[in-house]
């Protein structure tokens, strides 16, 4: 499929694709989907990217809410999204020590209360104890340092659907730097 396939989905179609781009956030691809047609994935991009920009700040602390706690209920209740719950994997969080697990439950609480927000890191892009240290560290900024550096860490879960339609491959980092991998016959 290219972009070209991408620009006629019917809204609910480019929803369910594009639904869980960012965290249990489908307000998101619904709004964008408006933008069409993109003139290419780049152009896609842009427009989500634009559209976060341009919420208010009460708008980006709801994208950080949507998050689950880093090795929290929702991985130990098995309802984590799929693409949650190998981040978290790819990061040790499903393997922590009852210390570890101990002190990140008590950090997340700590940060939870301090900022109204959970603690937001790109998981797949460190290891448990990168992971504690930060959180630790991350409970003594300001709250205005953590919403912008939540959102900086949002990992974009792009890939969502990309198994069932064969469409996209996503390596996503954080807000600024979403990139696209194309699969055959997608054209950058």
């Amino acid at each position: 499929m290219d972009i070209a396939a991408v620009n006629v989905l019917s809204y609910e179609d480019f929803v369910d694709v594009f639904g869980n781009v960012v965290e249990k956030c489908p307000l998101i691809p619904a709004a964008v989907w408006s933008c069409r047609p993109f003139v290419s994935v780049k152009a896609l991009e842009a427009a989500i990217n634009e559209f976060i920009d341009a919420l208010p700040e009460s708008g980006k602390e709801g994208i950080l809410r949507c998050h689950p706690d880093l090795a929290g209920r929702d991985l130990k209740s098995g309802t984590l999204t799929r693409e949650s719950l190998e981040e978290q994997a790819e990061a040790g969080m499903d393997a922590l020590s009852s210390l570890e697990a101990a002190r990140m439950a008590r950090l997340n609480e700590e940060y939870k209360k301090r900022f109204g927000f959970p603690f937001v890191i790109c998981a797949r892009m460190n290891e448990k104890a990168a992971i504690l240290q930060q959180l630790s560290e991350r409970c003594q900024n300001e709250r205005i340092v953590e919403r912008t550096r939540g959102i900086e860490e949002t990992p974009r879960k792009c890939n969502h659907e990309a198994g069932k339609l064969g469409v996209w491959k996503c390596e996503i980092r954080s807000w600024r730097t979403l990139h696209l991998q194309s699969l055959p016959g997608l054209q950058r």
